[in-house]
This record gives C-alpha cells, sequence and structure tokens, in this order.
C-alpha cells in the first residue's frame, strides 16, 4: 500500500549558475515543492468518506497512520485530510514539549498553575432542566444571572457564576482541541492516490515541458 507523497512529485530542472555550470546542458534537478496536492473538493464534502479521530498521547502523524492504514509513510494522508500545513503549531505537542514550552513562556509554575487567564461561566439551568446560561462562555470575574423560573413561580438571581481558568488549563485545552481530527477511510485510499498521480503529472503544452515526470526552466543565460 505503500505511497510516500515526495514519491509522487514531479521533477524541475533549473539552470546551473555556480562556477561550473556555463555548458548550456549543465542543469541541477530538484523536486518541484510547488506541486502540492490536495482532495478533490467533492471528496471534503461526502461525509461518509471521513471519520472522527483522537489523537493519543505523544502519537505522530506517522503513528496515526500505522494505526490506520497499517503503513506509516501514509502521514501525509492524515495531515492533507486536515489541510495542516505546519505541524509545529497545527498538532498537539509532545508532553515534554508541552512543558518546556509553557514554562518558557510563563516564566514560573506558580504563574502557570496559579495564574488566572480568563473566566468562564457555569452551567445555569432552571428547575425543569432547561439551560438558562451555557457552560463554558467567556465572562468576567463575578458574573451574574436573574431569571424568572415560572415552573416554580420564583424569581432567580444567581450573584456569581463565573470559574476561574487558571493559564495551564487555558493551554491544555487549545493543545487538547488538536487531538480532534478527521481521517480518511482506508477503503478510500486508492481513490486519493489516482487523484494525487493525476494532480502531479505535467501536461504538454509549455515550452519547459520534458515528460510527464519533468520540466525544465528555458536555457537563457548571459555571461560577461
Amino acid at each position: 500500500m505503500a505511497n510516500p507523497y515526495f514519491r509522487n512529485i514531479p521533477d524541475f530542472e533549473y539552470i546551473n549558475r555556480t562556477e561550473e555550470g556555463k555548458n548550456l546542458t549543465d542543469f541541477t534537478k530538484v523536486k518541484n515543492l510547488f506541486k502540492k496536492g490536495k482532495f478533490r473538493e467533492d471528496i471534503y464534502q461526502e461525509l461518509t468518506t471521513f471519520e472522527k479521530y483522537q489523537i493519543q498521547g505523544d502519537d505522530r502523524p506517522d503513528n496515526v497512520a500505522f494505526e490506520l492504514y497499517g503503513d506509516a509513510t501514509l502521514d501525509w494522508v492524515v495531515l492533507m485530510t486536515n489541510n495542516i500545513l505546519n505541524i509545529q503549531t497545527e498538532w498537539p505537542m509532545k508532553q515534554a514539549d508541552f512543558d518546556e514550552y509553557l514554562l518558557e513562556k510563563y516564566g514560573s509554575y506558580e504563574t502557570l498553575y496559579s495564574g488566572i487567564h480568563h473566566y468562564e461561566s457555569n452551567e445555569v439551568k432552571d428547575s425543569q432542566g432547561t439551560v438558562i446560561y451555557p457552560k463554558g462562555v467567556r465572562v468576567g470575574a463575578a458574573q451574574s444571572v436573574s431569571y424568572f423560573d415560572y415552573f416554580s413561580d420564583l424569581q432567580i438571581d444567581i450573584v456569581n457564576i463565573s470559574r476561574p481558568i487558571t493559564n495551564y488549563q487555558y493551554e491544555e485545552k487549545l493543545n487538547d482541541d488538536k487531538r480532534n481530527i478527521f481521517t480518511l477511510k482506508p477503503k478510500y485510499l486508492n481513490v486519493i492516490f489516482d487523484d494525487l498521480e493525476e494532480l502531479m503529472t505535467y501536461k504538454e503544452g509549455s515550452t519547459q515541458y520534458v515528460s510527464e515526470t519533468l520540466k525544465r526552466a528555458d536555457n537563457i543565460r548571459l555571461y560577461d
């Protein structure tokens, strides 16, 4: 099943402008990283193509790919499914890296674990269980709520529904939210492989076209 992403990227030859590259045939071949793979829009619109997945512990994209597809080299499928371009900022940190990052950011354990980042509301319900004020809304340090409970025929006044969120709790939630991703169902892998191969193939018509897997820069050289 192995289908490494970079194997599909076509080549591009550019003019060798080093001291050694003065012959008309001196080109340097590189991978054309401007050619980027992506899923077709209709695939994203078909919800049955994907499943919800929660990243566990310190798992990396290749760990997830191995668990789902039995092939760690399909980590690019995991990343592309979620439009992740920067794994450093869009993938959950390892616990050791996370702890080190937070201590450097906040300067001390006291500030990290005791410092208040903001306040959020506790949930408020009436006597019938109807939500009057939802949980998790950012509020001030002393948010009050007043409402009339028609079932008990009482005026309810709650002085404070706020709860403090520490710096650590705030950062932990940001990191944990990144654990909730979508994954492509294994039976659709061949569809993605075929689409990627088609997308990465050069088409005839350009002066730079050499083959389906190679383009060459126009050979223009200026010498003193």
